[in-house]
């Protein structure tokens, strides 16, 4: 197979590989202008601009584009990352003679119990619970063939959401007759209620955000101590195949340079524009309707997942073509900074929004339209990208990061880059033992 020519396979510092963080910190922004939606709140409006009341057409057009360009995208990209992070910290500690799925153990463990404070203290979104639990289970495919597993990857991804998409059917056909006045009224009434359900939900979702710190942490932990672990099972379909797939495209040498330039190029052209038209269809078919709220359950849980897989691909394949002229520019530089930095800037742009939408902070949860979303999004990317290269210039690690490998070691690991001064030995002579 001939390699990618020019691909930068490590980013000057040892054991990184440029692609990886690159990719990573691409995906960590995107991420951020699909979790806005949540922050915002509530968790209805994540469905459609108009669910909690008509939104204007710049509200309609912003939350489809982000629809287009972003939602399932990011959320991808990043799980397939960190699939292939799995055997890339394995493949380090074994090289060093240590058992690196012992240690990937303990590494997975710690980032369970982070995701399940990142849940009970600050947002009900948390995604680092769910990647821990298919993490464990991932690890049993870590010697599968790579072709092997990522065929079966990706049987097992379509599998689970075209079953699903199916089985939703009948709910967003009732949801169909009833809003064109073709219902029975029986389904009419039974639509009825369960949008009233919603509704409820809804106001008691908003009127816990509006409380303190302290009351929100106690009513999560009093009346849904379970939920990371409800919605890792839920999520296991789309979440653990992403991860095999991930690691078979990183033994298969995808992320290092090792796939023709030309295979790049026709995954990039064919998965952006194949998956892009399919979502612009969708969207056309369901604009008009105003996003009725079981077909957008639906689309965006499992009917758009195949697309949103595409793209994807599709990026990850146009960014990797993109690495070797892209990384060493100013912004590529950023990009790979906040993508060594994924865990502490995901957590820290959680704690930003919160402080803006909880009731412990500015108290704006459900008042902010998705048009005006955009600026937060745009300020967390400055933030993002301003912050992270500075801080690895004197540390060799994020925050987050330094304290998960650390406690994945057993040990306080180095964080402070060390400054080496070069003396001269003529210096060094005139230096008397009482001024050293």
């Amino acid at each position: 197979m001939d390699a990618a020519p020019g691909l930068l396979p490590h980013a000057g510092e040892k054991g990184r590989l440029a692609s990886l963080d690159l990719l990573r910190g691409v995906a960590v922004l995107g991420i951020l202008a699909i979790n806005i939606g949540g922050f915002a709140g509530p968790i209805a409006a994540t469905l459609s601009p108009n669910q909690l009341e008509p939104g204007t057409f710049a509200d309609e057009a912003a939350w489809a584009f982000a629809l287009v360009v972003f939602e399932g995208k990011m959320r991808a990209l990043f799980t397939l990352l960190f699939g292939a992070s799995l055997v890339l910290f394995m493949e380090r500690a074994d090289r060093r003679g240590l058992n690196g799925e012992r240690l990937q153990f303990r590494r997975l463990g710690w980032l369970a119990l982070a995701g399940y404070l990142h849940f009970l203290l600050l947002w009900w979104g948390d995604i680092l619970f769910t990647y821990a639990l298919a993490g464990f289970a991932a690890l049993a495919f870590r010697q599968a063939p790579p072709r092997a597993l990522g065929a079966a990857a990706l049987a097992l991804f379509a599998g689970w959401h075209l079953l699903l998409a199916v089985a939703s059917g009948p709910d967003v056909a009732r949801e169909e007759r009833v809003l064109s006045g073709h219902a029975s009224p029986s389904e009419a009434v039974a639509y009825t209620l369960v949008r009233d359900e919603v509704r409820a939900d809804t106001a008691r979702e908003v009127a816990r955000d509006r409380m303190g710190f302290a009351a929100q942490v106690a009513a999560k932990w009093r009346e849904e101590p379970g939920e990371p672990v409800s919605s890792a099972l839920a999520g296991m379909g789309e979440t653990l195949p992403l991860m095999l797939l991930g690691m078979a495209l990183y033994r298969g040498g995808f992320f290092s340079g090792q796939v023709r330039r030309r295979t790049l190029r026709r995954l990039a052209v064919g998965g952006i524009a194949g998956g892009g038209a399919a979502t612009l269809a969708f969207l056309g078919w369901a604009w008009p309707c105003q996003f009725p709220p079981d077909l957008m359950q639906a689309a965006l849980a499992y009917g758009l997942a195949l697309p949103h897989l595409a793209m994807a691909l599709g990026y990850g394949a146009a960014l990797l073509l993109a690495v070797p002229r892209f990384a060493p520019t100013w912004l590529g530089q950023r990009l790979s900074a906040a993508g060594r930095m994924a865990f502490t800037n995901y957590i820290a742009m959680t704690a930003v929004m919160c402080a803006l939408f909880q009731g412990w902070g500015l108290g704006l949860i459900g008042t902010m339209p998705e048009r005006w979303q955009w600026l937060l999004v745009l300020a967390g990317w400055v933030l993002m990208l301003g912050w992270s290269q500075p801080w690895l210039a004197r540390f060799r690690h994020g925050p987050l990061e330094w304290l998960w490998r650390s406690a994945t070691w057993g040990r306080w690991q180095p964080l402070r880059r060390q400054v080496r001064v070069a003396v001269s030995q003529e210096n060094l002579s005139r230096q008397s033992p009482s001024n050293w």
